[in-house]
């Protein structure tokens, strides 16, 4: 059992307190979490989505520049800052996920999906899951390095959603990693998900990215929600917005919030992605 953490007025990774300014949650199929000190700094309870009957739940996690760009070769230049970064990107968002998701083209050599904030961490020991989640990559061609950090963490779980190609590439790799589980896609993305759930007993994901991965999972109905921070600054790479294909989703508010700062505040929406109140997937 971990040490309680005292309260503290200032956070000292320079998180910034949020202020609710729109909050409907009562209007969607959400469970409420928290301790004190994220109540404290998101002003309120953090929402998770009920988990559908068959699928995992998903909720995409982004963060984008005032002009709507995502991509950026360091995501800190989007503007999001340590607010966005410790206590949604890297904390609540995934405090609650059995795995976090990613495509291919967004892993680096030393990636690796967990929470860093003490009190977030604390949190997610308080909801009885293991100290990382599972990481969780998504590869049709196979272009990935099984020597970076994560894919060499042996005591934390990777599950590998291949495509024909991947499963090729990788065949003469995987079985010294046993770790690494290959759930192969085929032609049927929500068929690998059930998998995913009813074999391994994923059950929450978070997917951080990026567009392609993002576009395929909610044009297969895979998503309930998305946190989404947007910056108070122009950046990133032009025409690069969180969805790509050919006709946005419904988009519904369940609550929103900025940054408690007098200049350039960032903002942070959670929203429902396609379907109605009271209407879960």
């Amino acid at each position: 059992m971990p040490a309680p953490l005292p309260s503290s007025a200032s956070d000292p990774l320079a998180v910034r307190r949020l202020i609710t300014v729109a909050d409907r949650s009562r209007e969607f199929p959400v469970t409420a979490i928290g301790n004190a000190w994220s109540r404290e700094y998101y002003d309120g309870p953090f929402h998770l989505f009920d988990l559908p009957e068959t699928h995992p739940a998903i909720s995409l996690v982004f963060v984008q520049s005032r002009d709507g760009n995502t991509v950026a070769d360091n995501p800190g230049e989007l503007g999001g800052g340590p607010t966005d970064k410790y206590l949604i990107y890297e904390g609540l968002s995934r405090v609650a996920a059995d795995g976090v998701m990613a495509g291919a083209s967004t892993i680096g050599r030393s990636v690796f999906f967990t929470i860093t904030h003490p009190r977030l961490v604390a949190l997610r020991h308080d909801l009885g899951l293991p100290r990382h989640p599972a990481q969780i990559v998504v590869s049709q061609r196979g272009n990935i390095d099984l020597s970076s950090r994560l894919f060499s963490t042996p005591d934390v779980p990777v599950y590998l959603m291949a495509g024909r190609q991947c499963i090729e590439k990788t065949a003469a790799e995987l079985p010294s990693r046993p770790w690494i589980t290959l759930v192969p896609i085929g032609d049927d993305l929500p068929a690998a998900m059930m998998r995913l759930r009813r074999d391994h007993g994923v059950s929450r994901i978070s997917a951080v990215g990026g567009p392609a991965l993002a576009t395929s999972l909610v044009d297969a109905g895979l998503v309930q929600d998305i946190h989404l921070t947007s910056s108070a600054i122009d950046a990133g790479e032009p025409d690069t917005p969180w969805y790509t294909g050919p006709a946005w989703p419904s988009l519904d508010r369940i609550v929103s919030k900025r940054e408690d700062v007098a200049e350039a505040p960032i903002r942070v929406e959670h929203l429902a992605i396609g379907d109605s109140p009271l209407q879960p997937r």
